[in-house]
């Protein structure tokens, strides 16, 4: 692997890591101390490592220049979930982020998987897309099979992070009224891409932004109000509210199939 890996990126960490319930936000160091459990019969777990290097040299290797990461790890160890800053050369004029979220568990809850996203400059606020996703079950030849799917994952990155910035250029241009927005805060519950008990604070932000950035009245001021009231969020869950609330806003845009 190449220096780049060892360095650079594991010297800072996004501030934007979503920690909640039980998660505990640890160094590389810790990650790559955790055990993983012995095999069974039919199931054999990867290490949180393997997982996390083989990401990264599949990332370098795809011309992507990675920058700051974050790792949590919750349930004793047992569930891990990560998140890498990464840009094409030449493609960092945008006011927000493109990252890489990866996950991966010991108890059995979810299989090692790969996500891409977005964290927004002005106010870290995370938001996943299922776009371009790996996942493999902890099977017998998992970590044979791992560098073939995420060498093929990363290579539709590219792609896909420009499609990811076309949506987001759609976002800012699409103009809302309040009815509208009132609407959209209506249906993001509808798609459980906020709770009920969240609708309060995303009409705040939709009224009042926090950000100045947000105040004009687009589709990507109202993204930024449920992503802003989503900030704490079980990373796992948080993942799945992007997700809808990307579908949501597609629909509003037109760019829904």
């Amino acid at each position: 692997m190449n220096n780049l890996l060892e360095t650079e990126i594991v010297t800072e960490r996004p501030p934007g890591l979503l920690i909640h319930c039980g998660a505990e936000q640890v160094t590389r160091e810790a990650l790559f101390a955790v055990p993983t459990p012995p095999n069974t019969e039919t199931w054999y777990p990867m290490s949180h490592r393997h997982l996390l290097t083989e990401v990264e040299e599949q990332l370098s290797h795809g011309g992507f220049i990675l920058g700051r990461q974050a790792h949590a790890l919750s349930h004793e160890g047992a569930r891990y979930f990560g998140i890498l800053e990464i840009e094409l050369p030449g493609n960092s004029h945008r006011d927000y982020r493109w990252v890489v979220g990866i996950r991966n568990s010991h108890d059995k809850t979810f299989p090692a998987a790969m996500v891409a996203g977005t964290q927004v400059f002005v106010c870290d606020n995370l938001a996943f897309t299922g776009q371009v996703k790996l996942s493999r079950k902890h099977t017998r030849f998992a970590e044979r099979d791992l560098r073939h799917l995420t060498s093929r994952a990363v290579g539709q990155l590219g792609d896909r992070f420009i499609k990811l910035d076309q949506r987001i250029d759609a976002y800012k241009q699409k103009h809302l009224t309040d009815r509208k927005a009132h609407d959209l805060i209506v249906r993001a519950l509808d798609c459980r891409a906020i709770t009920a008990t969240q609708i309060p604070k995303v009409l705040q932000e939709w009224r009042e932004p926090t950000h100045r950035e947000f105040r004009p009245r687009t589709a990507w001021s109202f993204f930024n109000a449920v992503t802003e009231t989503n900030k704490g969020s079980n990373p796992h869950i948080a993942a799945h509210r992007s997700e809808a609330l990307h579908g949501l806003c597609d629909t509003t845009v037109g760019l829904a199939s």
